[in-house]
């Protein structure tokens, strides 16, 4: 029996089941302190039976490096009462099994490419768009890090000159693109949150420009052949239209990679998050 869970900003998702195509039991609480969430979450899992592995794909940032004695923490989050929080080591610890960790976007990234990979896929980004922006990265199978794991809602798209004076919200670059285009920056700027806003608002096609960019970018960068587009914010009426339209204006026909680069929402919808979570876990056993 595998174990996984889906760490989010507002809700953790957890679950059991023999292998990622087989979850048999599904829960989801809170994200409060970690205090009280993760001793919740453990008990939750010891009410199951015994496990054999956990997976975790956790919101970040999180460090990855397996040589470090921080391997495990979600690291400098803004998230109250989450920095230096030790989550893989704690369900190490209370569960005894081996634990499989990536972030919450790679994990995603993971089944997505799975899903894609039978149809011939061999290199897939996933972007999330919610109460921040993250960016996931797989190639051949592999996620990939680096020195540390990709930070997508971080890049600096280009500014038509009429929406500068939004300054962005991110506390640490202003106008990234987590800056201007995620669910609390939308708000910030209009009021409302995208859905919310009328279908002919100009919010509309400013936040469909900031992440076609984003795609635009990782088609140019590292010709990726699909950039998946998940979260809240994307799950707007018309909107993953609208970025997979802008980013073939943005392209001009130029991209050697053609009609293979494509944009699209996720094949798995709302479980690919906890399904590659599951794959973490099955990759240890």
């Amino acid at each position: 029996m595998l174990g996984a869970i889906e760490a989010g900003g507002t809700k953790f998702v957890l679950a059991v089941g023999p292998s990622p195509h087989e979850i048999t039991v599904r829960h989801t609480i809170p994200t409060r302190d970690p205090e009280t969430t993760l001793p919740e979450a453990a008990q939750w899992f010891a009410a199951q039976g015994t496990l054999t592995a956990l997976g975790i794909g956790s919101f970040g940032p999180v460090e990855l490096d397996r040589a470090s004695p921080r391997w495990g923490f979600i690291t400098n989050t803004p998230k109250a009462g989450w920095a230096d929080c030790d989550i893989a080591g704690f369900f190490g610890k209370a569960l005894g099994v081996p634990v499989g960790f990536d972030t919450d976007v790679n994990a995603a990234a993971l089944a997505e490419y799975r899903a894609a990979a039978p149809k011939g896929c061999r290199s897939l980004a996933y972007l999330t768009i919610g109460t921040g922006i993250g960016g996931g990265l797989v190639l051949d199978g592999q996620p990939v890090h680096g020195i540390a794991h990709p930070e997508m809602g971080h890049i600096f798209p280009r500014r038509a000159a009429e929406t500068r004076e939004f300054a962005g919200i991110c506390p640490h670059h202003g106008d990234c693109l987590e800056g201007l285009a995620s669910g609390p920056a939308i708000i910030a700027r209009w009021g409302a949150s995208l859905s919310e806003l009328a279908p002919d608002h100009p919010a509309h096609g400013i936040v469909a420009d900031y992440v076609a960019q984003a795609c635009h970018t990782l088609f140019a960068t590292i010709a990726v052949e699909r950039v998946v587009i998940g979260g809240g914010v994307a799950k707007t009426a018309g909107l993953a239209e609208r970025i997979a339209a802008r980013t073939a204006q943005l392209g001009a026909g130029y991209l050697p990679g053609g009609t293979r680069h494509r944009v699209q929402s996720p094949a798995l919808g709302e479980n690919a998050g906890i399904t590659g979570a599951m794959m973490l876990a099955e990759a240890l056993v």
